[in-house]
């Protein structure tokens, strides 16, 4: 397909279609996480049994993603989309009818198999949709649907659950999905079928190096990390079975199930680490700001969507802003500003307290999410600048890959930081408390009461308790704090990007 041939009404029809199957696995990622406790009630199961729900979809998601490239070859974009759309609304509508955990985490493996396609096959439609010098608007575009799923589908979940039922966190996709459907027989172009030999030995490596890992960083903290033998054993799976993938990719050469050669483009290479380390940022501050707002600041789950959304909306402005300025200024300078608003969003919030206001708690989210826009956009936009446009789809599925996996880390990273600092916040904090220490006599004295009142130990433990989240939420900014600025030395390994010149086919 040749994007100058594309008119606007086409390339509008075409994004919609994309769009909307890339909206629906999105937020499949995170809509599901606050209706977990009401499914554990439904279904009878344990937590560890109920956790699945999450690790079935992220680990069949994660094994298949890189496959984009094969499938796309050997199907043709328009046939493999419908193939992936269609099997993601059946296994959505299935995972809503569900009766039993068995049920609902095989449903999930479903989901997440069929849905691994869908956000490298949208980008890499939409960079093939749109010429070279409206390659910024496009992925405005298309990061809209990235970045604003996850942080709207809590919100989203939470209201669907209380108002109709947690199958409702299913049944949603059914009526998108199948705009989707109808939208992509209609309007998509299909791509040459090319002939693939599957890489079978590839296929199973990578698929035990990643699967380990998505197991080993969505079980380790609750297991305890190296203390338990399961994550141990599966870690040592994880690095084995990658260095032989790797080892055997360079053997296989063009033959391997995907082309290690595509990491030889410098900006697409750059871009690819650029974007696993941003998913600390993205995912670490949506799993602690809830946290903390609800667990903390006593917010009820709605009010806390709320105080989220800004974010988003400033994320979508600094990208339609974006989108006008990446043909003017150098991608590279929009991507550093990014980095240090976003930064500095992070910072702000290491200065959180118990007693902030609703506009403290908003400022710096708002600061944040102006900053992820401006990262996000131009960061996609180069990673593909100078890659032949048959390579669009592999490159998607690992450029999506290794954000889901960064994504992953950056979680596992701050919930560790998380349960560690606050075990130690506890520890030094609890350390004061004594009879001995004045400070605490004074203390109760404004209330009405000495050391050995009754009510003491407990009025005690519920502030130590407390203070010492608030200690481990402040120590999980300043992580993230520092997760960007890391990414601004990478900043300067990206060669500068002429929007005008057309990538060779």
């Amino acid at each position: 397909m040749n994007p100058t041939e594309t008119n606007a009404r086409q390339r509008l029809l075409i994004t919609i279609a994309v769009m909307s199957a890339t909206v629906m696995q999105v937020l499949d990622t995170t809509i599901v996480n606050v209706a977990l406790p009401h499914m554990q009630g439904q279904l009878s199961a344990t937590r560890d049994q109920i956790s699945w729900v999450l690790t079935s979809y992220l680990v069949a998601s994660g094994i298949f993603m890189p496959l984009t490239g094969y499938f796309t070859d050997r199907l043709g974009q328009k046939r493999y989309l419908m193939l992936s759309v269609g099997g993601f609304v059946i296994s959505s509508a299935l995972c809503g009818l569900s009766t039993s955990v068995a049920e609902i985490v095989i449903f999930r493996l479903a989901q997440g198999i069929f849905g691994a396609a869908l956000v490298p096959l949208s980008q890499s439609l939409m960079v093939n949709t749109y010429p070279l010098e409206q390659r910024g608007r496009a992925m405005a575009i298309w990061g809209m649907g990235v970045m604003i799923g996850p942080i709207l589908g809590p919100t989203l979940g939470g209201y669907l659950t209380e108002v109709l039922s947690w199958r409702w966190t299913f049944y949603i996709n059914v009526p998108v999905g199948l705009l989707s459907l109808l939208l992509t027989w209609r309007v998509i172009p299909d791509t040459e079928r090319r002939e693939r030999r599957m890489d079978w030995t590839g296929f199973l490596l990578m698929g035990l190096a990643i699967g380990a890992v998505q197991y080993v960083l969505d079980r380790g903290n609750e297991d305890a990390w190296f203390s338990s033998n399961t994550i141990v054993l599966l870690t040592a799976i994880a690095v084995l079975s990658f260095v032989g993938f790797i080892v055997h990719a360079i053997r296989a050469r063009e033959h391997a199930i995907f082309r290690l050669g595509i990491f030889r483009d410098r900006n697409f290479t750059t871009a690819s680490l650029l974007i696993a380390v941003f998913g600390l940022g993205l995912y670490g501050t949506a799993l602690v700001q809830p946290l903390l707002l609800e667990g903390l600041l006593g917010y009820p789950a709605l009010t806390t969507g709320l105080v989220m959304a800004p974010r988003g909306l400033a994320s979508m402005f600094s990208m339609m802003l974006v989108g006008r300025l990446i043909g003017r200024v150098d991608p590279r300078i929009l991507i550093a500003s990014g980095i240090l608003l976003a930064s500095t969003g992070a910072w702000a919030m290491t200065l959180y307290s118990l007693d902030i206001d609703t506009f403290w708690s908003i400022w710096p989210i708002v600061l944040q999410g102006l900053g992820m826009g401006l990262i996000f956009v131009p960061m996609s936009t180069v990673a593909f600048s100078s890659l032949p446009a048959r390579d669009s789809a592999e490159a998607a599925g690992l450029f999506s890959l290794l954000r889901t996996i960064g994504s992953a880390i950056g979680i596992s990273i701050v919930s560790t930081i998380l349960t560690r600092h606050t075990q130690i916040a506890w520890n030094q904090l609890g350390g004061h408390i004594t009879e001995m220490n004045p400070a605490v006599d004074r203390y109760l004295e404004g209330l009405g009461m000495n050391v050995h009142s009754p009510a003491a130990p407990q009025l005690l433990g519920q502030l130590l308790h407390r203070q010492a989240d608030m200690v481990g939420f402040l120590d999980g900014f300043l992580l993230i704090t520092w997760g960007f600025l890391i990414m601004l030395p990478l900043v300067l390994l990206m060669r500068r990007v002429d929007l005008n010149r057309t990538p060779s086919a």
